[in-house]
């Protein structure tokens, strides 16, 4: 019989880009080095990042700050529209402004996302095999932490939208057998001065 322990998956927002997304901003480059400083008392075995530029080079400056912990590229960590609800599946009183969000997906992006969705609970979430917890950090984009933060929550589907993260801010999430699975840590900041802090939200939500 196969044991199974915990699995503890970090989730990190890539730092903050510049305006086409084609790299890091100066402020990126600083987030994800004190990222990486702050996660160097973390026991990760691997950062898995998405297949975009600002995931790969935010992946890349934490895992200089480690001690040879090894990068793994994962489409299922990249930036797509986990679910796209009907209407019938939203409340009544927001469902049109959360349609109106997400009308400009396109088609592909409507066909490929549940599945890279599918493929991502099925790729990082849940306990794992062995006698030993396993920590393991995802660097990826803003839809991809609300999706699997509220799978950890059981959460409808439609409620990833309105699950905000900032740039190169940490969430934990914990799942144990025989447990639910729980947020131990969300959008936390601690490790960024407050210049870099709430970079990738609008003015009216900072605090």
């Amino acid at each position: 019989m196969t044991n199974t322990t915990a699995r503890y998956l970090y989730l990190v927002r890539h730092g903050e880009a510049s305006a086409d997304g084609a790299a890091l901003t100066g402020n990126g480059r600083r987030q994800a080095v004190l990222l990486g400083e702050r996660l160097r008392s973390a026991p990760l075995s691997v950062i898995h990042h998405g297949p975009l530029p600002r995931a790969e080079e935010t992946a890349r400056l934490i895992g200089a700050q480690l001690d040879g912990v090894p990068l793994r590229r994962s489409d299922a960590a990249g930036d797509y529209v986990p679910h796209l609800p009907a209407k019938e599946e939203l409340p009544a009183d927001s469902a049109d402004a959360l349609l109106a969000f997400l009308a400009g997906a396109s088609e592909e992006e409507r066909e490929r996302g549940p599945v890279l969705a599918r493929e991502a609970i099925a790729e990082f979430t849940g306990p794992v095999d062995g006698e030993h917890p396993r920590h393991e950090l995802v660097v990826t984009h803003n839809f991809l932490i609300g999706w699997l933060v509220r799978a950890a929550l059981d959460a409808p589907e439609w409620r990833w939208m309105g699950l905000n993260h900032g740039n190169a801010a940490l969430t934990v999430l914990r799942y144990a057998p025989g447990r639910p699975s729980s947020v131990l840590l969300h959008n936390d900041m601690r490790h960024l001065p407050a210049e870099l802090r709430w970079t990738g939200f609008p003015p009216e939500f900072h605090i």
